[in-house]
């Protein structure tokens, strides 16, 4: 012990000729100190950070693959024409409007039918809504045999791209137009469905207007191979 503290004022001497190796000595003793800092603050816990060691691999969970979100799709075409063969109709669509009271617009020919705009274009998701005359002073009108359609008969509706949307009734009724569903006819559905809408029951000659509506509910067949496809 005693040699020792008899070599420190030799240590200090030497050290005062080199004032570089006191530098140098200084931040050595400053970056170890800071070193051991940062390794503390590091482990947020005061110590030094553990080592890392060996990494544990894990198993795959098991479960199928999930698929990519579906891509937006595309609008469906404008309905050009109508075809119910169960009837003999064979018709081009118009475009309808609403009435000025609110009503939905009646076509303007007897001959033709007329999809209203307001709904969903026939094949897209929700009801779409089609609308013609049953007949007039001249005779029957294009949906005069409108409430002979029965459950299962196809409807196709031909689209500006060439394709057909091909639809199966499903119901036939006919309400009082004091008592018109609107929610039914106009409100929303899960699929792609089909109102085809005309005049019915009793014919008022004081007004000159029938008192009914004849309704046709019709479903898109999805499973049919004409379905959405385009026409030849």
């Amino acid at each position: 012990m005693r040699g020792k503290r008899q070599d420190q004022p030799a240590l200090v001497a030497r050290l005062a000729r080199r004032p570089w190796a006191v530098a140098v000595l200084s931040a050595g003793l400053f970056l170890l100190c800071v070193a051991g800092a940062g390794l503390g603050w590091a482990s947020q816990t005061g110590r030094p950070a553990a080592t890392a060691g060996k990494v544990h691999h894990v198993a795959v969970p098991k479960g199928y693959r999930a698929q990519a979100p579906a891509p937006t799709p595309a609008p469906v075409a404008l309905p050009v024409s109508l075809t119910i063969p169960a009837i003999g109709v064979q018709t081009s669509l118009i475009h309808l409007g609403r009435q000025a009271n609110g009503t939905l617009q009646v076509p303007s020919s007897t001959a033709v039918a007329g999809w209203y705009t307001g709904s969903p274009r026939p094949g897209a998701l929700g009801a779409a809504v089609i609308a013609g005359h049953v007949d007039s002073q001249a005779g029957p009108a294009v949906f005069f045999q409108l409430r002979q359609l029965r459950p299962g008969e196809l409807v196709y509706v031909k689209r500006a791209d060439g394709s057909v949307a091909e639809f199966k009734v499903t119901d036939v009724q006919q309400y009082l137009k004091t008592q018109f569903p609107t929610a039914a006819v106009y409100g929303p559905v899960p699929d792609s469905e089909l109102r085809l809408i005309t005049c019915g029951g009793t014919f008022d000659p004081a007004t000159g207007h029938y008192l009914s509506n004849v309704i046709v509910d019709a479903v898109l067949d999805t499973a049919s191979p004409s379905a959405g496809v385009a026409a030849g």
